[in-house]
This record gives C-alpha cells, sequence and structure tokens, in this order.
C-alpha cells in the first residue's frame, strides 16, 4: 500500500470518527411536543426557543451535570429522579450540596410547559430562569453562575453541543438556560389510564368511576383537570410547620399570603412520596385523612375548606378515590428512558 493511500485512508478514518462523534452529539431520538387534544394551550413560549433534537440532547446532559454545582457533586437530576416523577423520592425535604437540608419536598417535573410560575412559592415566573434559583441557592448546588459557565467553557464537548443546539459555540447563561428548558418542557406525562379514558381508548371500572365522581364533587376545584392542578396559591390547613416556612409569603411579603403552597398536581403520586409542600405525609390514606379530620383553622386558610373544614367520606370511598388516583400515574412517562440519566 502506498504512502498516499494510507493518507487517504487515514483522513477517512478520522471523518469516520468525526462523524460518529457527532452523532453521538447530535443522539437523534426525534423529540416532539405533544398535546392532548383534551388539553389547554401551553403558557410556554416555543416561537422564542424551538424544541429541537440537539437542544433536548444538550438539556438532558446539562440536567444531569454535576458542574452546576459548587463542588461538582450534584446535578439537577440529584434531586429529581426520572423513576420518580423527577422527585427526591423518599426524602421528606431535599438535600443538597454537602448533605445540606433544605425544608422542602422537591415538586416533581413534568407538564412544565402549562406551568404560570415555579416552586412551591411562585418564585419563579419562568422556565427559562428556573434553574438559577438552585444553583445559587446556598443548600442546593451552593454556586455562582458565572462559575458555571467557566465550567462548561473548558469543555469541547459541550462547545460542539452548544454548536448543534444553537449555531454557536459561545457558552452562555441564555442558550444554557434555554438548552435546559427544551429538556423539561419535553417532560409530557398524559399516557395515564385517564388519559386512555379521555381518549377513548378504555374504561374506568365501577370502583375507579366511583371514585372519578368523588374526585369530581370534592377536588377538582383546585385539582382541576386535565392537568390536576389549577396552578394557584392555597392554604389547606396543614399549618405552620418546625420550619416555619410561609410560603408565598416569602415571595410576596403579603399576610393574605402567609402559608400558601402552590397546588401540586395529582399526577404519578405513585412515585412521588411524600407528600405535601414539606413531605409531612408519606401515604396517599394519610393526605385524605388530613381532608377528613385534621384542617386546622389557619388565618388563610381556602375558603372552600374554611365552609365545612372537613370532608366526608366514608372508608369505601376513600378506597374508591384511592383506585381513581392510581388511574393518574403514567409509567410509560416513569419508564421513558430517553429522560433517564444515561
Amino acid at each position: 500500500m502506498s504512502k498516499n493511500n494510507i493518507i487517504v485512508l487515514g483522513i477517512i478514518f478520522f471523518l469516520v470518527i468525526a462523524c460518529q462523534k457527532v452523532d453521538n452529539l447530535t443522539d437523534k431520538h426525534n423529540i416532539s411536543f405533544k398535546k392532548p387534544d383534551y388539553f389547554p394551550e401551553p403558557i410556554y413560549n416555543f416561537s422564542a426557543n424551538p424544541l429541537t433534537d440537539a437542544g433536548f440532547n444538550l438539556g438532558k446532559k446539562l440536567f444531569y451535570e454535576t458542574k452546576l454545582s459548587r463542588d461538582n457533586s450534584i446535578s439537577c437530576g440529584s434531586c429529581h429522579i426520572a423513576e420518580h416523577g423527577f422527585t427526591h423520592h423518599g426524602h421528606d425535604v431535599s438535600h443538597g450540596i454537602e448533605d445540606r437540608v433544605g425544608i422542602r419536598n422537591s415538586m416533581p417535573l413534568f407538564n412544565l410547559a402549562w406551568s404560570k410560575s415555579f416552586f412551591w412559592d411562585g418564585g419563579i415566573f419562568h422556565l427559562d430562569l428556573f434553574p438559577i434559583a438552585p444553583i445559587e441557592n446556598s443548600v442546593e448546588m451552593d454556586e455562582k453562575l458565572p462559575n458555571v459557565i467557566n465550567k462548561l467553557k473548558g469543555s469541547e464537548e459541550y462547545k460542539k453541543m452548544f454548536q448543534l443546539a444553537f449555531g454557536s459555540a459561545d457558552i452562555n447563561s441564555t442558550t444554557m438556560f434555554k438548552a435546559l428548558s427544551q429538556f423539561m418542557i419535553a417532560l409530557v406525562s398524559t399516557d395515564s389510564k385517564y388519559d386512555k379514558v379521555m381518549k377513548k381508548d378504555a374504561d374506568f371500572t365501577t370502583t375507579e368511576q366511583l371514585g372519578y365522581n368523588i374526585f369530581r364533587a370534592n377536588c377538582n376545584s383546585c385539582h382541576r383537570e386535565p392537568l390536576f392542578t389549577d396552578y394557584s396559591f392555597r392554604d389547606n390547613g396543614i399549618g405552620e410547620n418546625i420550619a416555619k416556612d410561609q410560603g408565598r409569603w416569602e415571595i410576596s411579603q403579603l399576610d393574605a399570603d402567609r402559608l400558601k403552597f402552590k397546588v401540586p398536581s395529582l399526577r404519578n403520586l405513585r412515585f412521588t412520596a411524600p407528600y405535601m409542600h414539606d413531605g409531612s405525609y408519606r401515604t396517599l390514606e394519610a393526605v385524605i385523612n388530613h381532608y377528613r379530620k385534621e384542617i386546622q383553622l389557619t388565618q388563610n386558610l381556602d375558603p372552600i375548606l374554611r365552609k365545612n373544614m372537613k370532608i366526608d367520606l366514608t372508608d369505601d370511598e376513600v378506597s374508591s378515590l384511592l383506585a381513581f388516583l392510581d388511574c393518574l400515574n403514567d409509567e410509560t412517562f416513569i419508564r421513558n428512558t430517553q429522560f433517564q440519566e444515561q
């Protein structure tokens, strides 16, 4: 074999390897955002940040990137575990850098394109700004955004991924947050049994239908279908906890907002225990019993609860309600390997 042939083969080999690396970075998943007909229009502005395979892949890598924390020990995925509805399953409240303990339970991450605000207190009003809070929170990642950007700039792989996603190898906070948003808006959970019933692909059992009727009579005003939240902030009578967390008041400083927390979605409850903003209830039975007999008459107790101070349910009705709530679990979403760390 001539020297020229060897050189040509070497060039071909280099190009093949380079193309393989680009293909690995692109890792085409054909990601798309699909809204069921019975869902409202999303809040997120897709025209300002179109969802692409390259953007999703970059956002996913960033979501599981430990360089976002000060000591490179934890990522977003550390407290938002895919197999558990992107919650910190098993922890009453989340643990951050150096095992520092927070005061709130990690909210699940799915169907975020419909959310008007983020966190239990609504302290962030746009998904593209969402990551700044955990990154710079002293008990979560305890890092400064400029440091994160400098870490990412030191990576040739990230430069290539930013180039693929946004047409420029320049790494900045705007494109970093947009990439993270692309990953998070792709976390759509719409394949539970409830969804199949809404699509007329399945039917509730007699018990599930009874539970659905009970839900609509007692819970739907706050946990509104089909997202199973109205995204409002309400005082549900749980009272002040040991951390003296004041909820929405921490943001607004309005007395009328004391002990008000965002109404969480009831989807995927099987995977997201414990419950409430402080993880104080470990089972759904305990949550339901709170509304049956443990509501506290607090200053800003929601008027719906203040009216009766309890929801009258028999034990059989509780069983039926639990059967319906189980219809809100989306195992297809939970098992989706596209969302899991590889």
